[in-house]
């Protein structure tokens, strides 16, 4: 009876450990180049850094990196398109493998997803018209602001100027569109975004560039996933020898930002931020 019971417990804890492997949520590194496919998230509405040109592929900043993992794990890239708010979600269930969608570390999302080392530096900054700049936070009295739910902007906003009046929108494009449709006053999310929406929206300035604290960008993947997390941040300390980001950033984003904005400024290389 009692080497019955034994057996029992034993049996037990193996059929425990399996169904915790069938219950992760994630592929690991060896299950992601085995498949021959990796799977990640990113925006297609937010250009300079996520987005579906005329011919309909993927372009831009996070995707210049996505292309260049896929190329080194030695796979095929299966994009699939997020929005702001649903970007934990496709990290933390592992509906993508990787999540490179001008992603911004913060404690709180940190706590659901693990965060690769970053490669590049933002704040937040607010563009307005230019017949009625937004230049302080204080000029937003009375005004509206306009936000896309799931960001950095709404959690600022929120909890640092909670008498700010704030129009919330699910995507960045509905965002914009309010501003130029006159529904809202101002816009605000990274500083990295509304400098380069500026320059190809004539009529328009970034009258607030740099506001809350220095925050980093970072690929982001499900907790727990420690094979495919060290890989990346692997990956992303060789690419700095190579100065990776920096070629990312004329390719992607000088074509736009021009003389507005500094390399240096917003470029991580190696995930040293200096």
């Amino acid at each position: 009876m009692k080497r019955t019971m034994i057996m029992a417990a034993a049996m037990a804890i193996i059929a425990s450990f399996s169904v915790m492997a069938e219950d992760v949520p994630y592929r690991t590194l060896d299950e992601i180049v085995e498949s021959g496919v990796v799977r990640i998230g990113v925006f297609s509405d937010k250009a300079p850094f996520g987005y579906v040109d005329e011919n309909g592929e993927y372009k831009g900043y996070d995707v210049y990196f996505a292309d260049r993992l896929a190329k080194d794990l030695g796979t095929e890239v299966e994009y699939t398109s997020l929005d702001p708010a649903s970007r934990v979600e496709y990290a933390a269930t592992g509906k993508v493998d990787i999540v490179l969608a001008n992603f911004t570390v913060t404690p709180e999302r940190a706590e659901q997803v693990d965060f690769a080392l970053p490669y590049m530096k933002v704040a937040l900054g607010v563009v307005s018209p230019d017949s009625a700049v937004i230049s302080s936070v204080e000029d937003l009295e009375g005004k509206t602001l306009i936000i896309v739910k799931g960001t950095t902007a709404e959690t600022y906003f929120t909890q640092q100027y909670p008498d700010v009046k704030l129009q919330k929108y699910d995507a960045y494009a509905e965002a914009y569109n309010a501003l130029l449709d006159g529904r809202g006053d101002a816009f605000s999310t990274d500083n990295t975004e509304v400098l380069a929406w500026a320059q190809v929206n004539p009529g328009f300035t970034v009258g607030i560039d740099s506001l809350g604290d220095l925050d980093t960008i970072a690929p982001a993947v499900a907790l727990g996933n420690e094979t495919l997390l060290s890989w990346i941040n692997e990956e992303i300390t060789v690419l700095g020898e190579e100065n990776f980001f920096h070629a990312d950033y004329e390719e992607t984003l000088a074509p736009v930002y021009g003389d507005a904005a500094d390399p240096e400024s917003l470029v991580v290389e190696g995930g040293v931020v200096e």
